[in-house]
């Protein structure tokens, strides 16, 4: 079988590579998956450039999202049958032909869901479902708060601006640039701002760095600041958020976090809401390309690409 593997930190597209190794047989209570797609997210490749090494270990194999089909059985195992197909989660590992993982970790998919569909429907929808809970949780009820979504032309980003009105919040888009300002406004019709760092009751945070200490410094007090990505490479100041603004609260949300917490009824409803809200049209992906595997440079590539329109997929 076929695997990219990250052996040392730094640029994704020059230390990922791609290996040749033997399937390994699964264990008491664990399945072999064929995988049949992965997708390519911000939460994989930051990983890579060593932004989390304190918690990543080497060497490793990225991919926190796809689906697959249940190749081989391993002993005790009758929850799940052969060629069923499963979102393997809880750990990275999909960018390979055939991944090992426990049972308990597999969730079956709608039969109505196409693998496309499929491989997107745990990262960013379940961080956006729990984005909003967090700022439920902050405000007690929603009563028109103006929140802010950084990086909010990126598909968590739109979700997030559909699930918080949903909820009762303002959604206040934040993006960098006026031509994707312009591009935002053909599918949301609420506030968008560019290059700005307006006053907000609350912010979820996909940058960090310079441009959420920014955000930080301007929320009114009593207001929250959840961060649950670093697309900038760098977390908030520290200083600022211990010392400077003790009227803010400051959290971060990572989901391998509830996921490895929650009980599994509970991890199932969320997807049960998810594949809802694909088949709605409201929390799936538009998808730019689909890559073999053996051709992840060329996705990594393209994944850099100013013009991508879109998630990249794996297909090995």
């Amino acid at each position: 079988m076929l695997r990219a593997v990250v052996r040392a930190f730094g640029d994704p597209r020059q230390v990922i590579g791609l290996e040749e190794l033997e399937r390994a047989a699964p264990g008491p209570g664990e399945v072999e998956i064929r995988i049949r797609r992965a997708a390519i997210n911000p939460s994989d490749l930051i990983p890579v450039t060593g932004a989390y090494r304190s918690r990543t270990t080497l060497p490793f194999v990225p991919g926190f999202e796809g689906v697959g089909e249940i190749a081989r059985l391993g002993e005790g195992v009758d929850s799940l049958a052969l060629g069923r197909r499963v979102l393997p989660i809880g750990a990275s590992g999909l960018w390979q032909d055939y991944l090992v993982r426990p049972a308990e970790r597999c969730f079956a998919v709608p039969d109505d869901l196409s693998d496309d569909q499929a491989a997107m429907a745990y990262v960013n929808p379940l961080t956006a479902f729990r984005l909003v809970d967090a700022a439920q949780a902050h405000f007690g009820s929603a009563r028109g708060q103006p929140i802010g979504v950084t990086a909010a032309a990126s598909a968590i980003g739109k979700m997030l601006l559909v699930l918080l009105a949903e909820a009762g919040f303002q959604p206040v888009a934040l993006v960098r640039s006026a031509a994707t300002a312009a591009r935002l406004k053909q599918s949301f019709s609420g506030e968008i701002i560019a290059q700005s760092t307006p006053p907000l009751d609350a912010v979820l945070d996909a940058v960090g760095g310079e441009p959420g200490n920014a955000l930080f410094r301007h929320i009114h007090a009593g207001g929250a600041f959840i961060q649950y990505g670093a697309l900038s490479g760098l977390q908030l100041d520290p200083m600022l958020v211990a010392e400077r603004r003790e009227d803010v609260a400051f959290s971060f949300l990572w989901l391998r976090n509830w996921v490895h917490s929650a009980p599994r009824a509970e991890i199932e409803d969320a997807f049960a809401r998810s594949f809802a809200g694909i088949r709605a049209g409201i929390l799936g992906s538009a998808v730019d390309s689909v890559f073999a595997l053996s051709d992840l440079a060329a996705a990594l590539a393209r994944h850099d690409d100013p013009a991508r329109d879109g998630k990249l997929i794996l297909a090995p």
